[in-house]
């Protein structure tokens, strides 16, 4: 029996033709027609005036801190509960986390937030410093997690006033947009001076391994495009006058990911019919219910997290987690948390306690666009 995976990846549209059409016409590497293409279909879609193709999500975001002037020794707030590559791209800049608690979509808490700069930070020529570490915080990463926008409108502003740039990382929210507040209208990823998307194998669209920088700023994008590929000054003598990377996404991964933005918005339906059968099941399962979306935008419900009264339904977390695995169903605990991992116990933190609650008491669904009608049925029927 295969094991119902928690995101997979859904290959069923152009992409073995234009694959092929790398393979055919020898246009495997960085260069080639698909790489500006996806950039185009990416921009176009979210509304970003620049899009630059990278390798995957964590070197996008490791090259955003650096362009959005995150030095030595700086500091980032950045959430606890999230993925720990935001994280890591922090520290591959040599900066260090701030870490913040979680609000009750799983996003960061902007009230803790916004009481952390006003009351534990000062403003001094130009910057803002933390007054414990005497640290310059230089920017912010809110995360959009599972898909949902995080809630940028009062930060965004305090963040503008004290000059610490917004770093979002929009990895699994293609396909989010804001429907109410200062950013109606606007995709997840292009609120701050950039934004960066995974295409990971599980995310809802998939080069294999791939990410975006977002941003409006033409200054920004040029810099990206010239650091993302080696920093070359003379492509003809090879002179380079910077330390650059080789952070560029390859022609064939690009053919694979114009192939599925054409399947965006059959995915993103698709999406919404899982949470949508999940929510409506669920009530029905006295102490289980469903992460609610914000009432603030359109969420790409990218995965849907059980919450769990483990008083109510008589199971725990693990208990769950175990049932499933005998049944074949893939379910997930949230990350270990942060600012508890072994690499980052000694770094700044504040007011950790919702994360904590949402982390003992919730489990990732199976949630990929492949699941049939049948596989929703038997993972309602197995709790």
């Amino acid at each position: 029996m295969s094991k119902m995976s928690l995101s997979t990846p859904n290959i069923k549209g152009n992409e073995w033709k234009y694959v092929k059409e790398c393979l055919d016409t020898e246009w495997v590497s960085s260069a080639g027609k698909y790489v500006e293409l996806f950039e185009e279909k990416i921009s176009e879609y979210t509304g970003a005036k620049y899009a630059i193709a990278c390798v995957n999500g964590t070197s996008a975001l490791q090259l955003s801190f650096l362009l959005a002037g995150v030095k030595e020794n700086d500091e980032v707030i950045v959430p606890t509960l999230t993925f720990i590559a935001t994280v890591n791209a922090i520290v591959y800049n040599r900066a260090k986390p701030i870490f913040m608690d979680a609000d009750n979509f799983c996003n960061i808490d902007k009230d803790k937030t916004i009481e952390f700069i006003k009351d534990k930070t000062i403003f001094k020529e130009g910057f803002t410093y933390n007054i414990s570490t005497k640290n310059r915080i230089s920017a912010i990463s809110p995360v959009h997690v599972w898909g949902n926008a995080a809630n940028l409108d009062e930060l965004f502003l305090l963040c503008k006033e004290r000059n610490i740039k917004i770093v979002e990382d929009a990895s699994e929210s293609l396909g989010t947009i804001y429907t109410k507040g200062l950013f109606k209208g606007k995709h997840t990823g292009i609120v701050g001076e950039l934004g960066c998307i995974s295409f990971n194998g599980n995310k809802i669209i998939t080069t294999g391994g791939g990410g975006m920088i977002l941003t409006n700023d033409p200054i920004l994008a040029t810099k990206a495009r010239y650091l993302s590929t080696q920093a070359k000054d003379d492509e003809v003598r090879y002179i380079h006058n910077q330390v650059g990377y080789n952070f560029r996404l390859t022609n064939v991964q690009a053919a694979i990911g114009v192939a599925q933005m054409e399947q965006l918005p059959k995915f993103l339906d698709c999406k919404k019919e899982i949470h949508s059968t999940y929510k409506n099941e669920l009530k029905k399962i006295n102490g289980l219910s469903l992460l609610e979306t914000p009432d603030y935008s359109k969420n790409n419900n990218w995965i849907n997290l059980l919450k769990i009264d483990s008083k109510q339904y008589g199971k725990n977390t693990e208990d769950i987690r175990k049932l499933m695995d005998k049944k074949g169903i893939q379910t997930r605990p949230i990350w270990k948390l942060n600012h508890l991992q072994n690499p980052y116990k000694s770094f700044f933190s504040y007011k950790i306690e919702n994360a904590e609650k949402l982390v003992n008491n919730s489990l990732c669904l199976p949630s990929s666009t492949n699941l049939a009608n049948e596989d929703l049925i038997k993972i309602i029927e197995t709790l």
